[in-house]
């Protein structure tokens, strides 16, 4: 026979526990502690739980020896092999056996509240892994015998992709661009890179200066030619009587009586 060399962990140690013969059960409604003898257990040592694969062994063992009293393989939990009592949380039955395939059932009682939850625990977490690592084994192996799809290109085989709603830029429909430099445009009817007409002050400075004599400008002496007055500067002041006041209005002169 092969030798196992599977490793062997340990989950859980609690340094006291005792253990309680316990009569028979009588029905199907479970165990109750307040029916054994709690202040005469039939023995007291120290407890080990210790896992070896997927199996967990609760290991009752003399607490200054080490010799093992007691043995009782778990394969579930919940389980036959480990049971609460219905009256309380401290307690539990157990079936052990010898290895000749013999079992017996005895209760087995923690003196701290504890103490029992960490028996509890220790063996939900370890068949909770135990079910986590059969899920993870089953889908392996449905992965491996499932046929390996081929995504590769076949010889000659090509895609085509189609692009939707991209629309073609019109060349005819360009907006004008802007000129550059911010500069406003021409007025109308003045050709963009012809000569600025002059405005209406430099064409009369340049009319003035057409007809001016420059030697004018600067014989100051020489007045120039003076209309010759009339012998008679008033007009015919006499006359303005005489006229009617029609045309004393026309001329703009003020009748004088």
């Amino acid at each position: 026979m092969a030798e196992d060399n599977s490793y062997e962990s340990m989950l859980c140690v609690k340094p006291e526990v005792h253990v309680y013969r316990i009569p028979p059960r009588a029905s199907n409604r479970g165990y109750r502690a307040a029916d054994w003898k709690l202040d005469e257990p039939a023995w007291s040592g120290r407890m080990k739980i210790t896992a070896k694969d997927k199996m967990a062994y609760i290991k009752l063992e003399d607490k200054n020896t080490g010799e093992l009293f007691a043995q009782a393989p778990v394969e579930q939990y919940p389980g036959c092999v480990v049971e609460s009592v219905t009256d309380s949380s401290r307690y539990f039955v157990i079936r052990i056996e010898d290895g000749n395939g013999r079992h017996a059932f005895i209760g087995l009682g923690f003196a701290d509240r504890g103490d029992s939850f960490d028996f509890n625990v220790a063996l939900q977490d370890h068949f909770k892994w135990v079910k986590q690592e059969g899920e993870l084994a089953k889908q392996e192996a449905s992965e491996s015998t499932a046929p390996k799809l081929d995504l590769r290109f076949k010889e000659g085989q090509t895609i085509k992709i189609s692009i939707g709603n991209i629309k073609k830029k019109d060349a005819g429909g360009a907006k004008p661009r802007p000129m550059g430099g911010g500069l406003l445009p021409p007025p109308p009817g003045v050709k963009v890179g012809g000569v600025i007409p002059p405005t209406l002050g430099e064409q009369t400075v340049s009319a003035v200066q057409a007809n001016t004599d420059p030697a004018s400008l600067f014989d100051f002496g020489s007045p120039g030619p003076a209309t010759a007055p009339s012998s008679d500067m008033w007009g015919d002041f006499t006359s303005a009587g005489s006229n009617s006041s029609k045309d004393a209005v026309k001329s703009g002169w003020v009748q004088f009586s």
